[in-house]
């Protein structure tokens, strides 16, 4: 069942007849499937990519190797990046891209712990950019990163 945030999230979307997609890389999927489980997905799930690898993030997405090499694969660059292909891609009204930490290892230091996650929409107004640190297992993490996601898209449209 999703949570309130993804169904009032789809709810906001449906009641303006605007779709969404999604490009993941840690949450590899769940949140499509998140969305796809309100009342409301027929309405407004465009699809989405899991970007899980660095392949997919560079080969399908096209993000630059430089730019991940730069800045790793798990950054506010290399998210922005994503949601802007997704957007070329999917034309969505809007589109979620979401990277982060949800396990030890990979790009994780001090600065970026695990539970790390970026987040950079794309709606027809404004680009939302966002950097959040949760707390708890992978799951945990996830599900937190998957309602962020929903509140930050929910605050950036529900005025529009």
């Amino acid at each position: 069942m999703p949570s309130e945030f993804v169904t009032k999230c789809s709810k906001v979307l449906a009641a303006k007849g605007w779709n969404i997609a999604f490009a993941e890389s840690a949450t590899a999927g769940r949140m499509s499937a998140e969305f796809s489980m309100t009342k409301e997905s027929g309405k407004i799930l465009r699809g989405g990519i899991a970007c899980y690898e660095v392949f997919v993030k560079e080969q399908i997405l096209n993000v630059p190797h430089t730019l991940i090499q730069k800045y790793t694969p798990e950054s506010a660059e290399v998210t922005r990046k994503l949601a802007e292909q997704m957007a070329k891609l999917f034309h969505a009204k809007v589109t979620v891209a979401v990277t982060g930490l949800t396990t030890s290892g990979g790009s994780e230091t001090p600065e970026k712990p695990v539970g790390t996650f970026f987040f950079s929409i794309v709606t027809p107004t404004e680009n939302i950019n966002e950097r959040k640190v949760f707390k708890g297992d992978s799951e945990q993490i996830i599900i937190q990163a998957i309602d962020e996601a929903a509140k930050l898209v929910i605050e950036s449209i529900a005025s529009l």
